[in-house]
């Protein structure tokens, strides 16, 4: 390899740079020549400690590394949750007496929200707790609808999506009943707050940021 880099300087050069010697007088001879012509502003002193260094940096070059781009894990969309029946309550879970004990769980989470359920309490207050409060547990009826087959269904509320609420009722049958064109009403501790669903079409979680009417409507 040393002869191939050797023949790359004219003889001129050669001889003018001393590498003729044999061994590790030559290679040496080679690299002070190297330094010389690829640094010809570096004094001969500085060409001196470069060779007793570890290693010769010929060029430096700082390069910037782009950050890359986290990508950002998209979920399922609502298509593939309802391909993968994500939301389905198998039949037999389908039983009342099992989501009784989530029923008392959503009563004390009202009464903490409401820092306990006096009978002095405005009904007002009481109704905008609950309108951004979640409801699953919640004992749930409609009271008024379009549909004459919904009114008068209740039961513990199990899901709620944007337009729709699940209810399972003491008989153990899944209902499920739209917000559109429904008036449902909430009863805790003998306060009774009503949900126009027609104003009610949020997600569940959306709905800590909206703004209540104090009564809605509904056509009927």
């Amino acid at each position: 390899m040393n002869s191939v880099i050797y023949h790359a300087f004219s003889q001129k050069d050669a001889k003018e740079f001393d590498i003729q010697h044999p061994g590790t007088q030559r290679a040496e001879a080679f690299v002070r020549a190297f330094l010389k012509r690829s640094m010809p502003r570096m004094s001969r002193q500085t060409q001196e400690d470069h060779l007793h260094r570890k290693a010769v940096v010929l060029e430096y070059f700082t390069h910037r590394k782009q950050k890359e781009k986290k990508k950002k894990s998209k979920g399922l969309s609502a298509k593939q949750r309802r391909e993968l029946r994500l939301f389905d309550i198998n039949p037999e879970q389908q039983r009342y007496s099992l989501f009784l004990p989530l029923h008392e769980l959503w009563k004390q989470y009202i009464r903490d929200l409401c820092n306990g359920l006096k009978p002095d309490m405005q009904p007002q207050m009481i109704q905008a707790k609950l309108l951004k409060a979640d409801l699953h547990g919640a004992i749930v009826s409609v009271t008024k609808s379009k549909c004459p087959s919904y009114v008068g269904v209740t039961g513990i509320l199990l899901q709620e999506t944007k337009h729709i609420f699940k209810i399972i009722t003491k008989e153990d049958r899944l209902k499920v009943i739209p917000k559109l064109n429904c008036v449902f009403t909430v009863e805790i501790d003998g306060f009774i707050s009503y949900i126009y669903g027609s104003k009610f079409q949020l997600r569940s979680s959306e709905r800590s940021a909206k703004k209540f009417k104090a009564k809605g409507t509904i056509d009927l």
